[in-house]
């Protein structure tokens, strides 16, 4: 009599060191970034070495800033008997979901010695907004 495997255990353990792979390939092609923040504003910076402030594309909508860019590098070399070409192509993505007090109007972005750094103040605290309930008798 064969015994039947469940697909629940069986499956995980196939498909579990591509799962990690494929975290650990996302992690080297993507761009290196962090965030901070101080009282004022939070601020995310990523490296970008090589792209172009035209190709890179900001984007903040429903509490998400987006950053989409693309790196274009050609270089090309003759010599008497001898021949160098080569190019490099290459795009990425982020988001990054924003904090509730972050003002999405007030967003700015510097681009200087291929670092991307992108500046989001935050709104202004709301006053005490607590109430006292009157409770009535039923």
């Amino acid at each position: 009599m064969v015994e039947k495997t469940p697909l629940g255990t069986f499956w995980p353990a196939l498909y579990e060191p591509f799962r990690q792979f494929g975290g650990k390939l996302a992690e080297w092609v993507s761009t290196a970034s962090e965030a901070s923040s101080d009282d004022k504003a939070y601020s995310i910076r990523m490296e970008v070495p090589g792209v172009a402030e035209n190709d890179i594309h900001l984007t903040v909508e429903n509490g998400v800033v987006s950053v989409k860019g693309e790196k274009k590098s050609e270089r090309e070399e003759k010599g008497d008997t001898w021949y160098f070409s080569e190019r490099q192509f290459g795009s990425f993505e982020r988001s990054f979901r924003l904090p509730a007090d972050a003002d999405e109007h007030g967003v700015k972005a510097a681009l200087k010695d291929g670092v991307l750094t992108i500046t989001l103040p935050r709104k202004a605290p709301k006053g005490d907004e607590s109430r006292r309930v009157k409770i009535e008798k039923g």
